[in-house]
């Protein structure tokens, strides 16, 4: 299995389809799928049948599961969709932007 490049309480913003240039937080990592579920993007409409939780029935709206192919991590510094690369810093290893070699881990640039 491939290394994740995106990890959960990430900011990620998504990069192709019909939600492109909407961004958040993810919310969960489904590695089988290979996909991931952020907070706010890719809203669904799911139709709700009467029981005694919802007595009225109804539509709710949640979040579906996005491919890890369609987003990207958001660096705070360059405001843009980046790649990362893994570099080993203080003995461990984290994710730098290619672009502007913010550490994401880290707060020391």
């Amino acid at each position: 299995m491939s290394i994740q490049r995106i990890k959960k309480n990430d900011v990620v913003i998504a990069v192709s389809g019909s939600i492109a240039g909407k961004s958040g937080k993810v919310m969960q990592i489904l590695a089988d799928h290979k996909s991931a579920i952020v907070e706010g993007v890719n809203m669904v409409k799911k139709c709700l049948r009467k029981s005694q939780d919802h007595p009225q029935g109804g539509i709710s709206e949640k979040e579906a599961a996005i491919p890890m192919s369609r987003i990207m991590l958001l660096c705070p510094t360059c405001k843009k969709g980046v790649r990362t690369a893994r570099v080993k810093h203080n003995d461990q290893m984290i994710r730098k932007c290619k672009r502007c070699g913010f550490l994401f881990e880290g707060s020391v640039k």
